[in-house]
């Protein structure tokens, strides 16, 4: 791949990664800032600890796996990122379908588009030794 291709491709999948932990740290540091732009109600107790504990660690595992797969150029890295946003694109249309939730067409598509981004990546940007 081209020199300038995998720079646009490194800032593709950078952005996002920075962006996800920026929102893993807000559920640590302030839930209830955070909460309201995933069209959350903040909850307390067991609820509170759940949502921080989950979320966090979802933002996070997401964001930090990403940076990690770009730093070593070790491909496996990309596919928790992967694996997070398919999963969570697929309980959103479960939700829908069996559960009467909204269907956020635009948070899926996201998720989809992001995660079609870390497989694209994880072809194109290891280090030829680390694949």
């Amino acid at each position: 791949m081209r020199r300038v291709g995998r720079g646009i491709l490194t800032g593709m999948v950078g952005v996002p990664a920075v962006l996800f932990i920026v929102m893993g740290l807000r559920w640590l540091l302030d839930p209830a800032g955070i909460a309201p732009s995933l069209g959350l109600s903040l909850e307390t107790g067991l609820g509170l600890s759940t949502q921080v504990g989950d979320l966090a660690a979802f933002f996070l595992v997401l964001g930090i796996s990403t940076l990690i797969a770009l730093v070593t150029g070790q491909r496996a890295w990309y596919y928790p990122g992967v694996m997070l946003l398919l999963i969570a694109a697929s309980g959103r249309l479960i939700a829908w379908v069996l559960h009467g939730a909204a269907l956020p067409v635009q948070v899926i598509g996201f998720e989809i588009v992001i995660a079609l981004v870390l497989l694209t990546a994880s072809r194109w940007l290891p280090d030829r030794d680390n694949r």
